[in-house]
């Protein structure tokens, strides 16, 4: 069914998407206006030239994510007519069309959420699935609290696997290896999956082309300065940039809270492998390479815990950027012509985004320092800096009414700029550098801490 006429909200967005274009007009023309009586040397013009040539492509980039993953929520149903086509408006338990699905849930040390991530599981609007809990050799209590809530009714079963520890991708091959049913969904043990989200997931596969579902991933532990400034990154970073691919079908990540797959697809690609940092990303690159369709489902949501303190969440980041280059160099091959165009496409921004664009980012920061004390150009540095924040806030606004939350995390747009995206992109150079030179890494796990 699809939504006519001009509503209050789709006005909104296209506000939001226009108004970064307008400030982007208007502070060219000033700065160039400008340009001749402010700027002393011929290297300041230079600098001037280099840092606009920047900040556009950034803000081109910025408006093209936005403009595309406009495009995937205009076409996406609304709540009700998706409840509509998913079933999620009449009762599961009588249907008899709806495919049998093995959800996997790998956990290591994940004693304090492991209870609450089942129970999220067990409530499921969906009639037949099969849940296996695969304890990776834990040293807490999490098999003891996995196993109290062993269960079958018939229709829903939560079975406890054991093995000793070999890592997250060896589980969950363990997990496809006992599954009964041709859909498999992987949840995180520190996540909680809303009731109609396994029902919107599976609605997808009604296409042939559609051979993985990739969630919408939310932070559940609100309330930190951290935790949101993450939330607002997980809106705007990721999930926008999830819908703009996700309208070609080529997104490049499946995260590992909340993701569906055709387990004849995971046979086929070999499952997970554990020569990366980042099982996800590399399943998801060679499932990618096979020419199959993935796609986004933003009611398809998980609440995952994210980290609470800075080291935490700098050796999380680590992992992540060390973990992309990986996939990406072993699956490089994709990149240079075996696969179709959209990959192609998909793994090399993903490549500039892991790897060049945090060292730009870096380096753009600097030398704004640079021209501000040396070259007298803090106004055109300061117009600038305004211009990325009204663009932060636009794209923060769009996002937010995408996704219907609060307008709330709006107001950390300005720390989101001027801290989160600093410290992030630190973090990544630092790790791309040790990757560079094969410094050796642990897997680094995270302290839970029980908030789901």
């Amino acid at each position: 069914m699809k939504r006519s006429g001009w509503s209050a909200r789709r006005i909104t967005l296209l506000c939001a998407m226009g108004l970064p274009l307008l400030v982007l007009v208007l502070v060219a023309i000033v700065a160039l206006r400008h340009s001749d009586h402010r700027i002393p040397a011929f290297f300041a013009r230079l600098s001037v030239g280099v840092l606009t040539s920047f900040l556009l492509l950034l803000t081109l980039r910025y408006v093209l994510v936005l403009f595309l993953s406009h495009r995937h929520h205009i076409r996406c149903p609304s709540r009700a007519v998706a409840d509509e086509l998913a079933g999620a408006d009449r009762p599961c338990d009588d249907r008899t069309d709806l495919p049998g699905v093995t959800i996997l849930v790998p956990g290591y040390n994940e004693g304090k959420v492991i209870e609450a991530s089942i129970r999220s599981l067990l409530e499921l609007n969906y009639p037949v699935v099969q849940v296996l809990v695969i304890d990776d050799g834990s040293t807490d209590d999490t098999f003891a609290r996995a196993s109290t809530l062993e269960c079958s009714n018939g229709r829903k079963t939560v079975t406890v696997l054991s093995q000793a520890n070999a890592g997250k991708a060896e589980a969950l091959n363990h997990g496809i290896r006992k599954a009964a049913h041709d859909f498999i969904m992987c949840v995180d043990a520190d996540s909680k999956i809303e009731p109609d989200s396994l029902l919107h997931a599976m609605r997808h596969f009604a296409d042939p082309s559609v051979v993985a579902v990739a969630g919408n991933v939310k932070v559940v532990n609100r309330g930190h300065f951290l935790t949101d400034l993450q939330s607002l990154e997980y809106i705007q970073g990721l999930n926008m940039v999830r819908r703009a691919q996700g309208l070609f079908g080529a997104v490049n990540i499946i995260p590992g809270p909340c993701g569906v797959f055709r387990k004849d697809l995971l046979l086929r690609v070999g499952g997970y492998d554990r020569d990366t940092f980042a099982e996800d990303c590399d399943l998801t690159i060679k499932i990618l390479g096979t020419g199959g369709r993935i796609v986004y489902e933003p009611y398809a949501v998980a609440w995952t815990e994210a980290p609470e303190t800075v080291d935490s969440f700098m050796r999380q980041r680590y992992r992540w950027t060390r973990g992309i280059l990986q996939s990406l160099r072993k699956h490089s091959e994709l990149m240079t012509g075996r696969t179709t165009p959209k990959t192609r496409i998909t793994l090399w921004y993903m490549a500039f985004e892991a790897l060049l664009w945090p060292a730009m980012n870096i380096f753009a920061s600097f030398f704004f320092l640079y021209i501000v004390f040396f070259f007298s150009l803090g106004r055109f540095v300061v117009t600038w800096w305004l211009q990325l924040t009204v663009l932060d806030i636009s794209a923060s606004l769009l996002c937010l009414i995408m996704e219907r939350e609060t307008m709330r995390l709006v107001l950390f747009s300005i720390p989101y700029r001027f801290v989160f995206v600093t410290m992030t992109d630190v973090c990544k150079l630092i790790a791309s550098i040790e990757e560079l030179f094969s410094v050796e890494m642990t897997w680094g796990k995270l302290e839970r801490v029980g908030r789901i």
